[in-house]
C-alpha cells in the first residue's frame, strides 16, 4: 500500500507451462471504493505496460493521481468515471520478473531476441488465463509508454482478440520510417552498454542515481520504486564473502540492448496501429521536450494525410521521452480527462 495513499495492491504469477517457459508477473491496483463498480459492466479496467528497462511499478504514481481524480470526481458527479481497477503487466525480461526468467532468457528462442512482439505475447498469454480474472468480460482500456506503447498496439490484434474500448498511447517507440529512428537506436544502444549496472547495495545506488542527470528529473516516488524493483540482488552475490549483497540492474544491459535491436520493432507495429485506429479510440500523449524521439517522427506518426485518426493528441509540459517517471501526476490527470470524455470509449 502506497504511503500517500489508500491505493490497495495484489500480486499476481502466472507460472510456466509445457507451451511457454517464463514466468510473468503483474499486480492489480484498485482503491476501497472501486469495490462497488465490481459488477458495473460500464467500469473500466486498465492494462497498462511499462517502457524498456523499467518495471511495472512504474505506472503507480501515475495511477494514484488517475484514481485521486475519479474517486473525487464520483462524489460530485452524478455521471462519473468508474473504474474497477489496474492491472500492470511486467515484461519478462523485466522487474521481478527477470530474475525468475534468468534460465530461460539465456536459451533459444529468447536469449537476446526478447523485443515488443514477445511482450505482447507475453500480455496475450497472462491475460488468457482465467480464472486469474476474467479480462474477456471486462470494458478494457490500454495504457501503454515507449516500448509499451508498441506492445499494446500489437496485442490488439492478437488472437484470440480481446476487445479493447480504447487505447492511450504515452510517447510510443512507433515510427511510419526505420530511417528515422536508426540514429536514436544506436544512441539508446550506446547510453545501454555504457549505463552502470551494478551496485554494493540499493542505497549506494539511491545515492548514485538520484545524483545522475538521467534521474535528477524523475518524481521521488518512481526513484524508490525503481531501486525496489528496477534492481535485482546480483546474480553472484550469494558468493560474495562481504557484509553487504550486490545489486544489479533487473533488466541487464544485453536484454536492454536486444529490445533496442529488434528488426522493424519500431515500424513494423504502425501497421497494427493503422489497423485499430478506425476501430476503437486511440489517444496519444507526448512529452513536450524531443530529447529522444524526433520531433518529426511523431508528426509523422500523428499526420492525418497517413488515415490515422486520433481522438486526442496532447503534449506535457517540461516531460521528455519518460513523461511517467517525470511527470507522472501532470500525466495522470491527461489519462483522467481523456478517460472521462464520451468519445474516448467505443461502443462494444
Amino acid at each position: 500500500m502506497s504511503p500517500t495513499s489508500n491505493l490497495l495492491e495484489c500480486e499476481a504469477l502466472l507460472e510456466p507451462d509445457q507451451h511457454y517457459p517464463l514466468y510473468i508477473t503483474a499486480k492489480k491496483y484498485w482503491l476501497p471504493e472501486f469495490e462497488a463498480h465490481w459488477d458495473d459492466k460500464e467500469a473500466v479496467t486498465l492494462v497498462l505496460l511499462h517502457s524498456t528497462s523499467f518495471h511495472k511499478e512504474t505506472w503507480q504514481p501515475t495511477l494514484e493521481r488517475i484514481f485521486q481524480r475519479s474517486s473525487a470526481h464520483s462524489r460530485n458527479s452524478s455521471r462519473s468515471l468508474k473504474i474497477k481497477c489496474a492491472w500492470a503487466i511486467d515484461c519478462p525480461n523485466h522487474g521481478v520478473s527477470a530474475a525468475l526468467n534468468d534460465d530461460a532468457l539465456r536459451q533459444a528462442p529468447f536469449y537476446r531476441d526478447f523485443g515488443c512482439r514477445r511482450y505482447a505475447d507475453a500480455v496475450h498469454r497472462f491475460m488468457s488465463a482465467r480464472p486469474m480474472f476474467d479480462f474477456r468480460s471486462q470494458r478494457l482500456v490500454g495504457i501503454g509508454h515507449s516500448l509499451g506503447g508498441v506492445a499494446i498496439t500489437i496485442l490488439q490484434n492478437l488472437e484470440p482478440a480481446f476487445k479493447f474500448s480504447s487505447v492511450i498511447l504515452v510517447e510510443p517507440m512507433l515510427s511510419p520510417t526505420a530511417e528515422a529512428v536508426e540514429p536514436l537506436c544506436r544512441t539508446l544502444i550506446k547510453n545501454a552498454y555504457e549505463r552502470r549496472d551494478v551496485w554494493p547495495s540499493r542505497e549506494y545506488a539511491h545515492q548514485d542515481l538520484r545524483s545522475r542527470t538521467r534521474c535528477k528529473r524523475w518524481d521521488p516516488r518512481v526513484l524508490d520504486l525503481y531501486i525496489k524493483f528496477g534492481l535485482r540482488t546480483h546474480p553472484g552475490a550469494r558468493h560474495l564473502k562481504m557484509p553487504y549483497d550486490g545489486v544489479s540492474l533487473a533488466c541487464s544491459r544485453d536484454e536492454e540492448v536486444a529490445m533496442y535491436r529488434e528488426p522493424d520493432g519500431a515500424t513494423k507495429p504502425v501497421q497494427d496501429l493503422d489497423k485499430i485506429c478506425p476501430r476503437i479510440p486511440v489517444s496519444i500523449v507526448f512529452g513536450d521536450n524531443n530529447e529522444y524521439i524526433p520531433r518529426a517522427v511523431q508528426d509523422a506518426l500523428i499526420d492525418p494525410a497517413s488515415g490515422r485518426q486520433f481522438s486526442s493528441v496532447t503534449r506535457i509540459d517540461e516531460a521528455g521521452h519518460l513523461v511517467p517517471q517525470h511527470a507522472p501526476n501532470e500525466l495522470g490527470e491527461q489519462i483522467f480527462d481523456i478517460l472521462s470524455t464520451a468519445s474516448s470509449f467505443s461502443r462494444l
